[in-house]
């Protein structure tokens, strides 16, 4: 398999700087919400299971829209924070038309998946998120002929690949059917928007020599 090198041109430009600060800067002001969330919930003494995904319980529709917002304690942020910065910038960056259907999805479907099929219990915090990321990142760098992308899977799987075992029901008061419809969100997308966010291919002159030496040999032989 040819694995595509991006046009420097395309990745060393002053815009794809501009687009990568754009996305450090948006996955910064997300974490900053969290913790500012954090805070007001700490300093009001308001609980966080209040606002969580409670299955089958009308109660707990507005969970769907809060829960990744909200968090157990200071402990269960601080362990979320750093990955949704890392994977928040990776994904705002490196698939920026997938993102705006990825983030959604991943944000909302999730919630609804937990809301109609786990159990009983509040479901708090934006693992969900991060699990979704994950997942899209790591399957889009398989199935993409693209060495950035190859390049973030391999990134992700080193620094986050341990979190596959958060999608088994194995450790108490840890949200895993959270984890799991994530993960499988971010799967199906990679495979469906695959063809999106494809960065210019780097030519080399050998390419361009061979596409007139076609060119020519139509000229002469323009029947063939």
């Amino acid at each position: 398999m040819q694995i595509h090198v991006p046009d420097p041109a395309h990745t060393g430009s002053e815009r794809a700087r501009d687009n990568f600060r754009l996305a450090l800067k948006i996955s910064l002001g997300f974490v900053a919400l969290i913790w500012i969330i954090q805070l007001l919930n700490w300093a009001l003494d308001l609980q966080p299971a209040d606002f969580g995904v409670r299955p089958r319980q009308l109660a707990g529709l507005p969970g769907i829209l809060f829960a990744p917002l909200v968090h157990g304690g200071f402990g269960h942020l601080i362990a979320n924070s750093p990955p949704l910065l890392v994977l928040g910038t990776a994904m705002l960056y490196l698939y920026p038309s997938a993102a705006l259907r990825v983030l959604p999805a991943v944000y909302l479907g999730t919630g609804v998946a937990v809301w109609l099929f786990a159990r009983g219990s509040a479901h708090v915090g934006a693992s969900g998120l991060i699990y979704g990321l994950v997942s899209y990142i790591f399957v889009a760098g398989l199935i993409r002929r693209d060495r950035r992308a190859i390049a973030a899977s391999l990134l992700v799987c080193f620094m986050y690949g341990a979190l596959v075992w958060g999608v088994l029901p194995i450790e108490p008061g840890v949200s895993w059917e959270t984890h799991l419809a994530a993960a499988l969100i971010g799967l199906l997308l990679a495979i469906v928007l695959r063809h999106l966010d494809i960065p210019p291919r780097r030519r080399y002159t050998w390419e361009d020599e061979e596409e007139n030496e076609n060119e020519n040999e139509k000229d002469n032989y323009p029947g063939v």
